[in-house]
């Protein structure tokens, strides 16, 4: 059931044992499956309002006449913020706890990451040298003129920027930043799609990019000509130099006024189930969050992936500083 803005703002939804009101920025198409499932295990209506921007915003404006009990969005930034403002209550769930690494949840339960998208390499199918890269290695000379990347201001690059930062520093990072943009085969912009797309024509021979749209374009979703640009390139899973694979995430809190705390836990409790993270994989080709939990078969073809550990609340922290060294150098001119 989705509540329109206007009847929410006319005043507080009542508390009702058996519902739980979500607020999310997430697509409808993509997490209707999972809060179908959630009903149908749990006999709890989940009354649903799309956020498309500004969600922190609403919920502060909202105040403690907020109906909102469960905050969901994507990007590690816009889940910090929730935090940042006081606008998550700290939950304790051992089903939580046992379900999610430690180092995507919070210590204290104010906030959970329920899914995982790993900024990955496109590679052109054809150099079959190219079987592992490090994140550090991109700004090497000799990928001068053969890199595509979307805008180093989107979300998906200053969190990698961010997590950059964490393990280098500032000067480092920019350093890198001026050798990456060195590198670049064309302007930083379009989207990551367009990354494979432009390996295909031969504009570079690799990229940045989100690991599910791999899925998405060589699952057929995005069409014939997408798949094309899907089978032009293979995929690296880079890494931090003595880490892992960058992550970002999709994730929810508890909201501070939650009418219907108990249904939100039990709600959050069911997104990292079993069946709850087959959906995730499979409606958006994301990686589970549960350990042991399946990813898909186009993704779990890309390899294993070993996340990095760098504490997302640090990448959240330096994105503000990510932001300034792509003005900086000039990363998007």
């Amino acid at each position: 059931m989705v509540v329109g803005f206007a009847s929410l703002l006319a005043g507080a939804i009542p508390a009702v044992a058996q519902e739980v009101n979500l607020y999310t920025t997430r697509e409808p198409g993509l997490i209707k499956p999972l809060l179908d499932a959630f009903t149908r295990s749990s006999g709890i209506k989940v009354n649903t309002v799309l956020v498309d921007k500004g969600l922190a915003e609403r919920v502060a404006a909202e105040g403690e006449r907020s109906p909102a009990d469960v905050l969901m969005t994507v990007d590690v930034g816009n889940l910090m913020e929730l935090v940042d403002k006081g606008l998550a209550q700290p939950v304790a769930s051992p089903a939580l706890d046992a379900a999610i690494p430690a180092h995507l949840r919070a210590a204290d339960g104010r906030w959970y990451a329920l899914s995982l998208r790993a900024r990955v390499a496109y590679v052109d199918a054809g150099l079959g040298d190219v079987q592992a890269l490090t994140y550090e290695e991109l700004a090497d000379p000799k990928w001068k003129g053969k890199i595509c990347i979307r805008s180093g201001q989107h979300p998906y690059n200053t969190a990698l920027i961010g997590a950059y930062l964490a393990r280098h520093g500032e000067e480092k990072t920019e350093a890198w930043l001026r050798g990456l943009k060195a590198n670049l085969a064309r302007r930083a912009g379009g989207g990551d799609r367009e990354v494979a797309r432009d390996i295909k024509a031969d504009l570079c021979d690799l990229g940045l990019a989100n690991s599910y749209y791999v899925g998405l374009m060589r699952g057929g979703k995005g069409g014939a000509e997408q798949k094309s640009w899907a089978d032009a390139i293979k995929v690296v899973l880079p890494t931090f130099a003595g880490g892992g694979t960058h992550v970002n995430v999709s994730g929810a809190v508890v909201a501070r006024n939650a009418p219907n705390k108990d249904a939100a836990v039990k709600l959050l409790e069911f997104l990292v189930t079993e069946e709850a993270q087959a959906i995730y994989a499979q409606s958006n080709y994301e990686y589970p969050v549960r350990a042991g939990a399946k990813a898909d078969p186009i993704i779990a073809a890309l390899g294993p992936l070993n996340p990095d550990t760098t504490p997302l609340p640090e990448i959240a922290k330096n994105r503000k500083l990510a932001s300034m060294l792509v003005d900086k150098v000039g990363f998007d001119n």
